[in-house]
């Protein structure tokens, strides 16, 4: 580990990013050029006081998991991204394998997204960045882990993950999310994708039973219904963004017309962290 390098690295970089740049609302002239440390911290779900330590040299070795929201948080490029790692004393992840990189520009997207739900999300479904306005509607899903942090496996093996869906939809979702592991299965072709649908065909009769019919579609556009807790049904119409890879998308949730959902979105963002604690889709 280069902790002298690592604490110039992460100074030069916060240094370059001004507020708009991450989603900050621009409060006037600063003191000093960037983003505050604070700000970085509270970007990457981290303390003040380690990613301060971090940049004075005094600080232990971050992990993977620090380095990937600090990623994030910095608007790094891949190549960044590998060079913020092996500076703190940890191997890249493998380009070919991993897909937990968001591309500056999807999340440049993302943070000018305040009135309507939307997140990032892995080709396989696992969530790994989301705006305010998606923790409401759908709780934190980015601390999930493994075959849990993707939406699918949830759908089959967790109770909970039907919860908020009426009744009537279930069976609708079921099939779109099958239909849409499937493609993406056959599309990366990779050990993840494998085992996930292993571990779904042993968890889940409901899964095989609808595996076996192979079923294929990609999810571009559908109408989502949501019963939410703290403000009642949400009808959203959702459109899918793709990267050039096809490995991640962005979700937008915007409110169906002629339905009250945009008045309920506006009450929800108001209700700020209580909402995403409530709910979890």
């Amino acid at each position: 580990m280069d902790t002298k390098q690592l604490a110039d690295f992460l100074r030069v970089r916060r240094e370059a990013l001004d507020p708009g740049d991450v989603g900050l609302p621009d409060t006037g002239r600063r003191r000093t050029p960037g983003l505050r440390r604070e700000e970085v911290a509270r970007l990457a779900d981290i303390s003040t006081d380690y990613y301060t330590r971090l940049e004075q040299d005094r600080a232990p070795q971050p992990s993977p998991g620090v380095l990937r929201a600090i990623t994030r948080a910095l608007r790094l490029t891949l190549d960044e991204r590998d060079h913020l790692f092996r500076l703190a004393g940890h191997r890249p992840p493998d380009r070919r394998r991993s897909d937990e990189h968001v591309a500056p520009s999807l999340l440049g997207v993302l943070d000018r997204l305040y009135d309507v739900p939307a997140q990032v999300m892995t080709d396989l479904g696992a969530t790994l960045v989301q705006n305010d306005l998606a923790r409401a509607v759908f709780g934190d899903l980015t601390r999930l882990r493994g075959a849990a942090g993707t939406v699918v496996y949830r759908w089959f093996t967790d109770p909970r993950a039907r919860a908020g869906y009426p009744v009537q939809d279930h069976a609708t979702e079921s099939r779109a999310l099958v239909a849409d592991l499937r493609a993406a299965a056959v599309r990366r072709d990779d050990a993840q994708a494998k085992d996930l649908v292993k571990r779904l065909l042993r968890a889940s009769p409901e899964f095989e039973a609808l595996w076996r019919l192979h079923p294929v579609g990609v999810m571009r556009s559908r109408r989502k219904r949501i019963q939410h807790p703290e403000v009642g049904l949400l009808e959203l119409d959702c459109q899918v963004l793709v990267d050039e890879e096809r490995t991640q998308i962005l979700a937008l949730f915007s409110p169906a017309a002629g339905t009250p959902t945009a008045e309920r979105l506006t009450l929800l963002g108001s209700l700020g962290p209580l909402a995403a604690q409530r709910s979890s889709r």
